[in-house]
C-alpha cells in the first residue's frame, strides 16, 4: 500500500458516536435474498466506506438508508434502520423528508437539464426551506462553494448544469445534496466515471464535508477507501463480513474472507 494511503490512515480518529444504526436488515428481490441479517452502527461526522466485490450487497444495502428499494416493486426490507433514534422504516415517516434528511450522490453525474443556480435551488424550493429570494441566493452561494464549485461556475450560474465537464457535474449533484440540509450524504461509486485529476477534488471535498455530514461511500477502489474513510464495511455475497476503523480493517482484519478480498485473491 502507497505512503499517502497509510499516512491517511495514521491520522484518522476513531469515531464512536452512531448517526444510523442498522439490526438484521434483509432484503429480498422477490424470492432472491440479496441481503442477510445486517447489522452495523454508522459513526456521526465521518466517512464510512462500504468495500467488496460487485454484487456483494453493498449497493443495496447504502439504499435502504434513504429508502431507494421502495422504488423497486420486488424489493422486501426487513429488519431495523434508525437515525438519530427513529425507525425511518415507521409507517408514519415522510419518506419525502427522510429523502432531504439523507441526501444521495450517483456514479454517473446526473444534473437536472436546467441552469447551475436551479439544480442547487430545487431542493431548497420543494422543502420550503428559505423564505426569500435573497436567502436562496445565499444558500446556492453556500452549497456550490461547500462543493468548491462557486469559484468556477459563480459567472455563469444561469447555464446548464449540464454544460460543465464530469468533475464539475459531480461536484454540483453534491452541491445539490447538501443544498436540503441533509445530516447523512450517501455516496455511491461518487469517482467511477470520473479522471483521476477530478477523483482528488471530490475525495478532498468528503474530508472536508465530514466536519458537517455523517458520509458513507460504496467504493470499488480499497485505495479510496482507504484514503477518505475513517471507518470501513466489507460486504461479501449478502453478507456484511467484518466492520472497523479503516487502519484496523486494512492491516490486521479479523476475518479470512476479508484478507482474502484485501490482498487480491478474489474480487
Amino acid at each position: 500500500m502507497d505512503h499517502q494511503v497509510v499516512a491517511a490512515m495514521e491520522k484518522a480518529p476513531s469515531v464512536a458516536i452512531p448517526t444510523i444504526v442498522a439490526r438484521d436488515v434483509c432484503v429480498f428481490y422477490g424470492a432472491k435474498q440479496a441481503l442477510h441479517n445486517v447489522s452495523v452502527d454508522i459513526p456521526k461526522n465521518a466517512v464510512t466506506a462500504f468495500i467488496g466485490p460487485s454484487g456483494c450487497g453493498k449497493s443495496t444495502f447504502l439504499r435502504c438508508i434513504n429508502r431507494m428499494n421502495d422504488t423497486i416493486p420486488i424489493a422486501k426490507v426487513t429488519g431495523r434502520i434508525e437515525l438519530d433514534g427513529q425507525d425511518i422504516y415507521d409507517t408514519d415517516l415522510d419518506v419525502v423528508e427522510l429523502r432531504a434528511r439523507v441526501g444521495m450522490v450517483f456514479q454517473k453525474p446526473n444534473p437536472f437539464p436546467k441552469s447551475i443556480y436551479e439544480n442547487v435551488a430545487y431542493g431548497p424550493r420543494i422543502h420550503g426551506l428559505t423564505k426569500s429570494k435573497s436567502e436562496l441566493d445565499d444558500l446556492v452561494h453556500y452549497c456550490l462553494e461547500k462543493a468548491a464549485l462557486l469559484k468556477e461556475v459563480h459567472d455563469r450560474l444561469h447555464e446548464p448544469g449540464t454544460g460543465l465537464s464530469g468533475g464539475q457535474q459531480q461536484r454540483l449533484c453534491i452541491a445539490r445534496a447538501i443544498a436540503t440540509k441533509p445530516e447523512v450524504i450517501l455516496m455511491d461509486e461518487p469517482c467511477s466515471a470520473l479522471d483521476p485529476i477530478a477523483t482528488a477534488k471530490v475525495e478532498e471535498l468528503m474530508d472536508e464535508l465530514k466536519a458537517n455530514y455523517t458520509i458513507i461511500i460504496v467504493t470499488h477502489s480499497m485505495q479510496q477507501a482507504a484514503r477518505v474513510s475513517q471507518r470501513t464495511a466489507f460486504f461479501h455475497l449478502g453478507n456484511l463480513v467484518e466492520v472497523g476503523d479503516t487502519r484496523q480493517i486494512f492491516t490486521n482484519p479479523k476475518e479470512q474472507r476479508t484478507q482474502d478480498y484485501i490482498t487480491g485473491r478474489f474480487g
